[in-house]
Formats: structure tokens, C-alpha cells, sequence
């Protein structure tokens, strides 16, 4: 897939996420629970360091929950605190205070905590940052010694929040991880062939979850047939048809893909952990 960030996009990305590094006592990388390595930054560990981590995972309620624990489980032998949320309904970002804190103890003798959200884009950033400063945020501006311009949300009474979610890259060279950004919605619908993502979501799904492809759309195998057999099914289970009935395979492939995204074929991971 000719899919891919320019040097320059990625060297800028970097340099703004190590500027605001520097400001903060403890960092939350945000994944996207349903691939939790593809949606992760190539160069993570390199870019934060030592700094303390927490990981989340988001959209926790579009996965599959056995593989999100198994992918907890994973974060923590790799010595990363993780948590699973739901940042759209609030579910589980009220542990995430308790945990940035426990992070965050060397920096005790402050009057707050302070931390920051790095991710790569469409994991959710800034549903998650409206989910942490649910209750009366104040905004508490610049401060003396910072950098002007960083707005801060107070989360807690010892806790604040650099507002600004730090945005880095995915690691696209890797044919299988792009198809899977893509798959999940991480990258726009317009710079990549539908019908291609959609086709291999297909035969991915059938291998690892054969009963959601049935039970949607009454399909009963992709293996070993043409690419459009799959989307002919779904434009004609959906009416999305063009001229002379012919099935509009484009349409039926976003339709698929949006419905994906949506969790209307059951809640599904798309990365599975190291064994």
C-alpha cells in the first residue's frame, strides 16, 4: 500500500513530542486496543526513554476482550502499567489518575503531576483527553518557566494535563501493519484501494473469525475465489447496485469496512501477542 509519512513530517512529529517530553513527569501512550502492536510508533521506546510510561489501550469495546488481556498481560512483562478504556462512554479512564500518579511518584516534591498523550493519529487522543478532564477541568495556562503557548488541564488537585496530545507515526513499511491501519480506520479512505482492504479484512476475518462474516452477511468462505466474490455478496445483501443491477463493489467495500469499525461484526483484534 503507498502508504507512508515524509522524513520531514516524521523529524517534526519527533521534535515536538521530545519538546513537550521535557515538560512532563509521566507520558500515556495511546493504542488502539484492536492492534495494539500495528498502532504503535516503530521508534516508541527510543523517543520517550526512560521517561515513565503508562499504556492505555482505547476503543476497548470494538476488541476482542480474551486478546486484551492477553495484551495487558504482555505490556506488563514488557514493564509498561497498562489499562484497557473506552474513551467514547468513559469506561475505565477513572483509573487512569491512580495509575499516572503511581507513575509518577519521583515527582512528588511538585506542587502536580504532569503528563502528556502520545499516539499515532485516529487512536482516539482527543476523545480520551475530554474523558480525563471530565470533571470541572480548569485550564490552569502558562506557568512560570514553561514554554509559552502549552495550555494545561487540571485533572486532579495534584495531577494536570498537557492538552495538546503528542502525534507520532505508524510503522507503515510493513504491508500487514498498513493493511490493518487502514482496516481500523487509521488512514483516510482516500489514499489506499478500498476493495483490497476490505477483501483481506475479509479472508482475515474468515480464518480467525469465520462466524462474524455468516452471521453479517450470510457469506460462507473467501478461500481460494476471486478477490470481488466477497464484495459482490455484500453490495447485493445491501442493494448497492449500479447500472443494469450490477453490484458497486466500491461502495460495498467502505460499507464493509465502515460496519468493521463500528464493532457490527462483534468485537475483533486484529494483532495477536507474542508467544
Amino acid at each position: 500500500m503507498p502508504v507512508h509519512w515524509f522524513p520531514g513530517h516524521m523529524a517534526k512529529a519527533r521534535r515536538l513530542v521530545q519538546e513537550n517530553l521535557k515538560l512532563v513527569d509521566v507520558v500515556i501512550e495511546l493504542l488502539d486496543a484492536r492492534i495494539p502492536y500495528s498502532s504503535r510508533n516503530p521508534l516508541i521506546n527510543e523517543i520517550l526513554g526512560s521517561k515513565p510510561r503508562l499504556v492505555v489501550l482505547n476503543k476497548a469495546d470494538l476488541a476482542d476482550p480474551a486478546l486484551t488481556r492477553e495484551w495487558l498481560k504482555w505490556y506488563e512483562k514488557q514493564g509498561f502499567p497498562s489499562l484497557a478504556v473506552d474513551s467514547l462512554r468513559r469506561q475505565g479512564t477513572e483509573q487512569v489518575p491512580a495509575l499516572v500518579r503511581e507513575r509518577g511518584k519521583g515527582a512528588s516534591q511538585k506542587p502536580a503531576i504532569r503528563c502528556m498523550v502520545v499516539g499515532i493519529p485516529n487512536v482516539g487522543k482527543s476523545f480520551f483527553i475530554n474523558a480525563l478532564a471530565r470533571r470541572k477541568a480548569t485550564r490552569t495556562g502558562d506557568r512560570p518557566g514553561v514554554t509559552r503557548g502549552k495550555q494545561w488541564v487540571r485533572l486532579e488537585r495534584d495531577l494536570e494535563l498537557l492538552d495538546t496530545p503528542g502525534v507520532l507515526w505508524p510503522r507503515y513499511e510493513d504491508p500487514k501493519v498498513a493493511l490493518k491501519l487502514a482496516a481500523t480506520g487509521a488512514i483516510k479512505e482516500e489514499i489506499y484501494d478500498a476493495a483490497e482492504v476490505a477483501t483481506w479484512l475479509a479472508r482475515w476475518l474468515e480464518q480467525h473469525y469465520p462466524a462474524s462474516l455468516a452471521e453479517r452477511y450470510g457469506f460462507d468462505g473467501t478461500d481460494g475465489v476471486g478477490a470481488h466474490r466477497f464484495l459482490e455478496c455484500v453490495a447485493r445483501k445491501r442493494n448497492m447496485l449500479g447500472p443494469g443491477g450490477a453490484p458497486d463493489l466500491y461502495r460495498a467495500a467502505l460499507h464493509f469496512l465502515r460496519e468493521f469499525r463500528r464493532g457490527l461484526l462483534g468485537r475483533i483484534t486484529l494483532d495477536f501477542p507474542p508467544r
